[in-house]
């Protein structure tokens, strides 16, 4: 650790975040990628902050308090933040002031931070909202569902998803017009989470992870110029004893593609592996890579697994520099070359005190697993570990990663 930035507020649950330029912005001088847009899950502040330079240390140079947000916006909870092409950058939203579900969208000015008011026209909005990407030369920008912010802040109830509190449709909105046009239904209890374009911006194709389900979706457009989407990859359940529900699911809670469009990436934050699969067939997904780096199924743990489709015997506990990795493999992020895949173990915190304890007190890790770029093959990195049980103000929970010079998951190539 080089530096650290305190935040002023408690309570923020600082999720995802994005730059305020990235490919987007190609051929205009004018924009630099100096400014880390950290939106806030649960409080809905927004922070702007000035990454730093060889002489000045990092620093928040802007907070967008959450009445702005409310009062312009109507909308809160906010949570995926990508630049435009315009220098504006866009920020889908999980709820509205009350709570309640609302797959809204706000735009902040690229030059000052200011909420400039909804990116939607119309009055047409899905119930539910999460993460985006955007297609330009398709004119589409696609956006996925978690749940209702009021249901899910304290933890994650089954019988929610039967009241219909999660998500289960891609939705589909028109890029040039900002209208809500199609949703895809991906079938009850998926809960459809990270969304990826291919990066090839002539691609009309892209994959989504759906969390209960544990499912990779591909989306693709029709040749009636709609959308639809097809099941590619599914992870068995595993039947197991001493845990919340007798069927475990793998529950897919990232994805990413590689820059060069041939590798997918997933990780199952319960069954506690990282897959990487050749998707230079995407219809049908090929699995070349897998590693453990914990999760609720290690050998010694609660969790007794009683019938597995896919393993022998349970994975032995993780072991990093001396130290037992407590959580599940979460964010995913890939170095620009494809050789270095970091992961970090929080999802959520409220999530985090239900399904891993040990975590909240012990504080989250950030792993680097060594990718094979030629055969495909994952290895983790054994002399690589930041341990966030160390912070000297106590544990800490670390969630996103990403790259100052551009990621696989911030760059939009236009």
């Amino acid at each position: 650790v080089i530096h650290r930035l305190p935040m002023p507020n408690l309570k923020d649950e600082l999720h995802h975040s994005g730059w305020n330029a990235c490919s987007s912005c190609f051929g205009d001088a004018t924009k630099k990628r100096n400014r880390l847009i950290l939106p806030s899950l649960i409080s809905s502040r927004i922070y702007v902050v000035d990454v730093g330079t060889d002489s000045r240390a990092p620093r928040i140079h802007k907070v967008v308090e959450p009445v702005e947000v409310f009062w312009k916006g109507n909308v809160a909870n906010p949570h995926t933040s990508h630049c435009l092409g315009s220098g504006e950058i866009l920020i889908s939203c999980l709820g509205d002031p009350a709570g309640n579900g609302k797959g809204g969208f706000i735009l902040l000015d690229g030059e000052t931070f200011e909420v400039k008011g909804n990116w939607e026209n119309g009055g047409k909005v899905p119930s539910l909202g999460y993460d985006f990407w955007y297609q330009p030369r398709h004119n589409v920008l696609m956006s996925t569902e978690w749940g209702v912010p009021k249901v899910l802040s304290n933890g994650f109830n089954p019988a929610d998803v039967e009241k219909g509190h999660y998500g289960r449709r891609i939705n589909v909105w028109d890029w040039s017009t900002h209208t809500y046009i199609q949703s895809i239904d991906l079938g009850k209890g998926s809960i459809p989470l990270e969304i990826r374009f291919l990066h090839d911006p002539d691609a009309a194709e892209g994959f989504v992870g759906c969390a209960l389900s544990s499912t990779v979706h591909r989306f693709y457009k029709t040749e009636k110029g709609d959308w639809a989407a097809e099941k590619v990859i599914e992870v068995p359940s595993k039947k197991v004893q001493g845990w919340l529900l007798p069927d475990m699911p793998g529950l897919i809670t990232d994805i990413l593609i590689s820059l060069d469009d041939r590798f997918l990436y997933f990780s199952n934050w319960l069954h506690g592996d990282i897959r990487q699969y050749d998707i230079s067939n995407t219809r049908k997904p090929k699995l070349v890579g897998q590693v453990f780096l914990g999760g609720s199924i290690t050998k010694g743990g609660p969790v007794t697994v009683v019938e597995d489709k896919e393993l022998q015997s349970q994975p032995e506990p993780v072991v990093i520099k001396g130290k037992r990795v407590p959580g599940g493999p979460q964010m995913i992020q890939l170095s620009l070359d494809g050789k270095r895949l970091y992961v970090t173990s929080s999802l959520y915190s409220g999530w985090d005190k239900q399904f891993y304890p040990d975590l909240v007190r012990e504080g989250s890790v950030m792993l680097q697993i060594d990718v094979d770029t030629e055969r495909g093959g994952l290895t983790v990195n054994k002399n690589f570990l930041v341990d966030f049980g160390k912070e000297p103000d106590g544990p800490v929970l670390a969630h996103e990663i990403r790259y100052p010079g551009g990621d696989s998951t911030s760059d939009i190539w236009m």
